[in-house]
């Protein structure tokens, strides 16, 4: 059996950047990687995590002053270059009725310091269209 890279994706092609996440977050904790490097999220980002961002129960991994913050960002076909930030579940079923395939990014970010991450990256299929499936 060959190697693809749809091997990597999880059943409903869902990228997870968790590894990644806790490899930058060690290299931060052990001084080799600056703060200032890692927390230096883009005002829009962090007015999305302030406004309309998805509240968690996970403490900011470098401030741990305040929770962190999901922020959603669909791009595709039909969508501004800078993607659209989705709040609500009708936000997604309206996209999906595009007839177009798309892709939500999943960011963390704190308000309180700038962390930011991607954590997954996830297929917005349309609707009707079957989600792609790794073999």
């Amino acid at each position: 059996m060959g190697f693809s890279a749809d091997m990597l994706r999880g059943v409903a092609g869902e990228i997870d950047h968790r590894l990644a996440r806790r490899a930058l977050i060690n290299e931060v904790k052990r001084g080799r990687v600056s703060r200032d490097s890692v927390c230096d999220a883009h005002p829009e980002l962090i007015r999305a995590a302030r406004n309309v961002g998805e509240q968690t129960d996970t403490p900011c991994p470098v401030c741990e002053k305040v929770n962190v913050t999901l922020v959603t960002y669909v791009f595709g076909r039909g969508l501004p270059a800078h993607g659209k930030c989705v709040t609500e579940r009708s936000d997604v079923e309206k996209i999906q009725r595009t007839g177009h395939d798309h892709v939500a990014y999943v960011v963390e970010a704190c308000p309180e310091c700038r962390w930011h991450h991607l954590l997954r990256v996830l297929p917005v299929p349309a609707k009707g269209r079957p989600r792609s499936v790794a073999r």
